[in-house]
């Protein structure tokens, strides 16, 4: 089976190292095959005959706790759920910037009860929409100064995120082969 893998924070600001080669020999001795990376961000694309995406989370979070000694959020989706995602965008991306809306995946359900408490007109022209575990979100202006994306984190969703921007989570549908 196809899979993604997504590792949060690493090689970002000069914290939680993790070379691309090693990502991949790391996934390959949790018994990947046809593993490939995508940008130094912890983005892969890899076959595994594990049925389980959180099972196969879970080892590579364990593999880089052993080997590096880091604590990363790993969360791995099949190459079909991607594909979902992607189709299953509700923004119309008709003169969107891709690096400029983004794909926070979630290790559980949208948290629609704190998504609702988001007064979405105090943060415009930012904007997002609940998916099924994902949240998509397009800043316009840029995510750099956006009060928005202060409220897509883990710590304010009550659920682990990690964020892709649209071009990246393409490219990884398209390196899935689905």
């Amino acid at each position: 089976m196809r899979y993604v893998a997504l590792l949060r924070g690493i090689n970002v600001g000069g914290r939680a190292k993790v070379p691309m080669q090693t990502l991949r020999d790391l996934l390959a001795g949790l018994g990947a095959s046809d593993v490939r990376t995508h940008l130094q961000s912890g983005n892969a694309v890899l076959s595994h005959g594990e049925e389980d995406p959180d099972v196969l989370a879970e080892g590579l979070h364990r593999a880089l706790a052993a080997e590096l000694g880091l604590d990363v959020t790993c969360m791995v989706r099949t190459a079909r759920d991607l594909r979902r995602v992607v189709e299953g965008n509700p923004f119309d991306m008709t003169g969107v910037d891709g690096s400029r809306f983004l794909v926070v995946f979630l290790a559980g359900p949208a948290p629609l009860d704190r998504l609702a408490g988001i007064d979405r007109i105090a943060y415009a022209p930012d904007d997002f929409r609940a998916g099924e575990r994902e949240i998509y979100a397009h800043f316009p202006d840029s995510i750099r100064n956006s009060k928005l994306a202060a409220q897509l984190t883990d710590r304010r969703l009550g659920v682990a995120a990690t964020a892709r921007n649209w071009n990246t989570v393409t490219k990884l549908l398209e390196l899935s082969g689905s």
